[in-house]
């Protein structure tokens, strides 16, 4: 089963993703950003780009030629993680999706980021709960209060 790590109290989903992402290429980690909303796909990418002046996260949607060299990779499709190569860490995935993911069982680690709106919020506690009936390891964090800092 999967460790599933939900962030909540995030003012600004997709902001914090873009931190989630860009720490976790720091580590050397490789990312698969799913949501099945094609406009909050484009927008995530967008925000990528220019979320911090001196950030760069180097990243393509998992259908792209150089994706196998790529870090971080972008999919509305059912997300899989990417074959590994030598010395590449375990794949992580962080779902922006209002829904589970298909495929949530192929990650090591599923990261879930929820924001104060009550849309995000209700469907959190649904992913919750489905998560939790399939019998992953469930973890949760306020980042309220750190993402004011």
């Amino acid at each position: 089963m999967s460790r599933i790590d939900f962030a909540f109290g995030a003012p600004d989903r997709l902001r914090m993703a873009c931190q989630v992402a860009s720490k976790q290429f720091l580590a050397g980690r490789r990312l698969v950003v799913y949501t099945q909303d094609q406009a909050r796909l484009a927008k995530f990418d967008r925000l990528l780009w220019g979320f911090e002046a001196t950030a760069f996260v180097p990243h393509v949607h998992a259908d792209d030629a150089l994706a196998p060299e790529t870090p971080v990779l972008l999919t509305s499709n059912a997300p899989v993680p990417p074959e590994p190569g030598a010395a590449q860490a375990p794949c992580w995935l962080l779902n922006l999706d209002l829904q589970c993911p298909p495929n949530a069982g192929q990650f090591e680690r599923i990261l879930e980021i929820v924001s104060g709106h009550d849309e995000d919020k209700l469907a959190a506690r649904e992913r919750w709960r489905e998560y939790q009936a399939a019998g992953h390891d469930l973890h949760a964090h306020d980042v309220s209060s750190a993402s004011k800092r």
